[in-house]
């Protein structure tokens, strides 16, 4: 607010200046209407403002003198010198209230009754209105226009280029210590200048959503609808013209949004849904980028009518269509000449909108994404570079071209050495291993199809962070760190979704900058997504990521990635029936081996190296597949090695059991008691207790709801949550005692640990040390 007072305050001087010929003139020759105008478009101005700032003093002049001004213009009043006088001295009043409230100084008030008594008809006459006697604080801000802002942008870019040349000079000579000590003080004053130039044209974007709650209310009112609106970010900058540029795109997003998107009340109730439909806008900054999201609580998109809709209007081959999968049908949306409604309105309906929306993003070097939630509501994703911009960068060198990338979304530059990564491939798919952390792999130079992909001979990788994940990109050198001016790339280039702009080092050959986003949903990565929507319980445990294999029978099965430590070839005669089962020797000792047949055939098998701090176990299998998310409800099994079965690609996949593999134990029940896992462990109960627990008949959570009693407490800790009964697990079996304190792979023993605690809860718990 206090920015806006400012603004305000800067407005109503520069108005009050220009406006001073304007007066003189009006009150020489009181019928000029050009002058009139003028006036009346001040006091206007102000009045409007005023109200939004909570002005009342400035509000009741300013609402007095433009009736009268209005009646004026209207042939209602004659413009004699006893009105000009009147209002010469509610300007001249105006103005002395600005210049106290900048300057924080009390005004007495007084005489404000007078001067919007002297403006009735039958008023006395007043004196001509002197000069403000208020003293004029100091002025702390100027008007540029925004033509020599460009100019202090592009000379500024050209000031750090020729700094980044000089630099490049002196390295590859031998500098003197005084200039290169001079040299470093040119880098911070440019630095310094560069971030206060870039500031110049910044502008917060609360000036692109204010008009955003009234078009809202309107829109939704015209359709019978209601939508409550939620703004966050607004404190974001965006470059002055981008914002500009972006008002029609957002105002089409929107009404979109509440026409298409945000249903009926009478359909809301039907569904279930608030009669009041919930429509957010959010922006944030990432990297050089703003992120502007516009968020819906209705329907979402019908993709299978999207595509009824274009093969009816002839706009896609039919058998185009049929081969389509679920983004590109998605993008539909996009095609001109095609709307998901029947009829035409005044708002939508004639297939004009959102293919104006994309072309006019990526016109400015964004791009738009759509995130549908089908009964749930849909997302419009919309990112726009902030036009000129200096980024600290890291160049990178994948085949013979040169690449840059934002330092801010680099975590680590890793060179391979030894044992410090290793890459496995799970089916099709790379998987590093960085200090114990696997993350996707992704070859920049085969992506780009510069050369074919090579990931078992890597240099260097660089882990690269975007807002969904960390993955590591694999590049085949890097070259040097610099500030480069970044700017907009053309639209075919920004279309393929892997760069972020274009800039211009200092060796005069164009780079363009990567975009880490980008190069993650191009190479098909799938991060662990384990945000909980509005619907589900907070705190319960969501779907986990799984490798889906081919096993040794030919069936393809499923097995919780998490306690996946690496797919390994090994020699066939590493694997024996040994003491009554299979076992592995490998590494220089011998771990148990399961599979779906005790046969050992062929020169090598495949084997999944199961993990678990420092218990491990293999798994023979035939080839993985893929990595995949397990849904939420999976088919329960009967008592053995699988949780349950999950439909995968329209075929069921039996999902194994991690802990059965661990404890060679099962069983099986319904849902029913309560069961609380401790909060800091509920990635490792949740992965290898919850299910087998939920397939005894407990519902287990990591956080009770308002109301809810645990009928038993699981923890590896020594305190439980208040007086709920408790069993705890250890580590090491000599702690064991098989009634409250129990092996974590003891299946049979927890289970009937915690029956007995449910069935009869002590009064007190004993706690192993």
């Amino acid at each position: 607010m206090d920015e806006l007072l400012q603004e305000f305050i800067a407005e109503t001087r520069e108005t009050l200046e220009a406006l001073a010929g304007e007066v003189v003139a009006w009150e020489a020759n009181p019928t000029d209407r050009a002058r009139l105008d003028a006036i009346f478009r001040f006091v206007h101005t102000v009045k409007g403002s005023c109200g939004f700032l909570d002005l009342p003093r400035l509000a009741r002049l300013s609402h007095a003198a433009e009736d009268v001004l209005a009646a004026v213009r209207d042939g209602k009043r004659q413009p004699d010198t006893r009105l000009v006088n009147a209002v010469l001295a509610i300007v001249d009043r105006i103005g002395e209230i600005v210049e106290a409230i900048d300057a924080g100084h009390a005004l007495d008030d007084s005489a404000e009754d007078l001067l919007v008594a002297a403006l009735a008809e039958d008023a006395q006459p007043v004196a001509p209105s002197a000069a403000p006697a208020a003293q004029r604080a100091p002025t702390r801000s100027v008007r540029l226009n925004v033509d020599l802002l460009d100019r202090m942008m592009s000379g500024m870019s050209d000031m750090v280029l020729a700094r980044n040349e000089l630099a490049r000079r002196m390295r590859d000579g031998d500098a003197d210590p005084q200039a290169e000590a001079a040299l470093e003080r040119l880098s911070a004053t440019v630095a310094e200048m560069r971030d206060t130039v870039t500031r110049t044209r910044m502008q917060r974007i609360e000036t692109l959503f204010s008009a955003l709650p009234r078009m809202v209310r309107d829109t939704a009112a015209s359709l019978g609808k209601a939508v409550t609106l939620h703004i966050e970010g607004s404190d974001v900058e965006l470059d002055r013209e981008m914002i500009e540029m972006m008002r029609d795109p957002l105002v089409h997003i929107i009404r979109n949004a509440i026409d298409h998107g945000v249903e009926a009340p009478s359909v809301r109730r039907a569904a279930g849904k608030r009669e009041t439909g919930r429509l957010s806008v959010s922006a944030r900054q990432s990297g050089n980028r703003i992120i502007i999201e516009v968020g819906d609580d209705g329907a979402g998109i019908d993709v299978a009518r999207l595509v009824t809709k274009a093969r009816a209007l002839g706009l896609h081959d039919p058998q185009a269509l049929a081969v389509m999968d679920d983004a590109a049908r998605l993008d539909l949306m996009f095609v001109p000449g095609l709307s998901s409604r029947d009829t035409v309105s005044d708002i939508s309906g004639r297939g004009v909108g959102m293919d104006v929306v994309r072309a006019n993003v990526e016109q400015i070097g964004g791009r738009v994404s759509l995130l549908n939630a089908p009964g749930a509501g849909l997302t419009v994703v919309v990112e726009v570079p902030l036009t000129l911009s200096i980024l600290s960068t890291i160049v990178v060198g994948a085949g013979d071209q040169r690449f840059a990338l934002p330092r801010q979304s680099v975590e680590e530059i890793v060179t391979l050495r030894g044992d410090a990564a290793r890459v496995d491939l799970l089916g099709d798919s790379p998987i590093i291993t960085v200090r114990g952390v696997r993350l996707p792999l992704v070859d920049l130079a085969a992506l780009l199809g510069l050369r074919a992909a090579s990931f078992f001979d890597l240099h260097t990788v660089v882990i690269v962070s975007t807002r969904d994940g960390s993955f590591a990109l694999a590049v085949d050198t890097v070259i040097d760190t610099e500030e480069l001016v970044v700017k907009p790339a053309a639209p075919a280039i920004m279309a393929t979704g892997l760069y972020a702009g274009q800039t211009l080092p200092d060796s005069g050959l164009p780079m363009l900058l990567l975009d880490g986003a980008g190069i993650a949903t191009t190479a098909g990565l799938c991060f662990d997504d384990r945000e909980t929507t509005r619907d589900q319980e907070e705190g319960e445990m969501a779907g986990i990521s799984a490798l889906l294999f081919e096993d040794l029978d030919g069936c393809r099965r499923a097995i919780a990635l998490a306690c996946v430590d690496r797919v390994e070839t090994v020699p066939a005669d590493a694997i024996r029936l040994t003491a009554g089962r299979l076992r592995l020797a490998i590494g220089g000792h011998i771990i148990p081996l399961y599979a779906v047949t005790n046969d050992v055939q062929g020169e090598s098998a495949t084997i999944l190296r199961l993990a678990d701090d420092g218990t491990e176990v293999g798994y023979r299998i035939r080839e993985p597949i893929d990595i995949i998310q397990l849904p939420l409800d999976l088919a329960p099994a009967d008592r053995g090695r699988y949780l349950g079965v999950a439909v995968i690609g329209e075929e069921q996949v039996e999902i194994i059991d991690p802990l059965t593999l661990f404890s060679e134990a099962g069983s099986a029940a319904s849902p029913g008691p309560i069961c609380l896992l401790d909060a800091e462990q509920g990635g490792w109960m949740g992965i290898f207790l919850k299910p087998t627990l939920e397939a005894a008949g407990y519902r287990c959570v990591t956080r009770l709801r308002g109301g809810e009693q645990a009928a038993v407490m699981l923890t590896f800790g020594d305190e439980g949550e208040g007086a709920t009964p408790l069993v705890r697990l250890t580590t090491d079996r000599a702690d064991a005692d098989g009634v409250g304190v129990i092996h974590r792979y003891d299946r049979d023993g927890l289970i009937s640990a915690i029956a007995a605690r449910v069935a009869s809860p002590p009064r007190t718990t004993r706690i192993a040390s």
